[in-house]
């Protein structure tokens, strides 16, 4: 059997450990982009020890951006990103804007990935072209096509002010093509598709900083996403503040029993010491 002083000591600590993360999803309730983190116990006889932590991965309520090239992803999956090594780093946050050289970039600087389009609105693979219909069916499947991404840039030429030395403006739309205008808007051209990944176990996603996640073995390999983007938008957290609540009232409850199972064997451990002693 298992010593009660011990058990309400393993308890106190991880409902303590649990009464944080509540406090940090509750911080963070208006922070575009936040994954509410949810911890899960496991009770044995010595007490309930705290878990690595789950991500609820459902989808945050949208909020205007500051910029046009703030996007907001409906539905699920994550824009993929680039780090200057090439590694693949997954994000829900759309805080993405051009920088001076007019490349699209996360706000952790990142680079934001897509495919290269021919005039037809078809991703291009080397010199072959894949139908926006296999795409979309293959992503609806929950499948993959293992095409190269790019870096997207729309730089600006300095003699004209034009978009890549022929556009006027761009336009991202629902499926995430980033479409080149011209001619006063009477002509648009399909230059990008922005890229999105999907992943069968999504919570088992690991967090390198806030909003960034990598693979891992439990999440497995990324498949397309099918989510429509919306632009000059972002996602807001996805904490539920009024579940916090709940949770930190049950935790509170929990450390205060705790605290007093702790007590009551500390009061018994004294009076045992005085009865041998006297």
């Amino acid at each position: 059997m298992n010593d009660s002083f011990v058990t309400a000591l393993n308890t106190q600590k991880s409902t303590q450990n649990w009464m944080d993360v509540i406090a940090d999803n509750m911080t963070n309730i208006y922070t575009p982009g936040f994954r509410e983190k949810q911890v899960n116990f496991k009770t044995f006889l010595g007490g309930a020890i705290a878990d690595d932590y789950d991500k609820k991965t459902g989808q945050g309520k949208s909020t205007p951006g500051t910029a046009n090239e703030n996007l907001f992803l409906e539905g699920k999956g994550f824009f993929l990103t680039k780090t200057p090594e090439g590694k693949s780093v997954y994000t829900r946050l759309g805080e993405f804007t051009f920088d001076g050289e007019g490349v699209y970039r996360a706000k952790n600087g990142n680079t934001v990935q897509g495919y290269i389009l021919n005039d037809k609105g078809e991703i291009m693979q080397g010199t072959k072209s894949i139908s926006a219909d296999l795409y979309q069916e293959t992503a609806l499947k929950g499948g993959a096509l293992d095409i190269p991404t790019t870096n997207i840039k729309l730089w600006i030429d300095p003699n004209n002010g034009k978009f890549l030395g022929k556009y006027d403006d761009y336009e991202i739309k629902e499926d995430g093509t980033i479409y080149g205008k011209a001619d006063n808007g009477k002509r648009t051209v399909p230059l990008y598709r922005i890229t999105t990944r999907n992943f069968h176990n999504a919570a088992a996603l690991y967090e390198i900083n806030d909003g960034y996640f990598i693979e891992t073995e439990e999440s497995g390999k990324p498949l397309l996403g099918c989510g429509e983007i919306r632009s000059s938008l972002l996602e807001m957290s996805n904490a539920d503040f009024r579940a916090n609540i709940s949770y930190f009232q049950m935790a509170k409850l929990q450390i205060e029993i705790s605290n007093k199972l702790i007590s009551s064997n500390k009061e018994l451990l004294e009076e045992a010491l005085r009865l041998v002693g006297s």
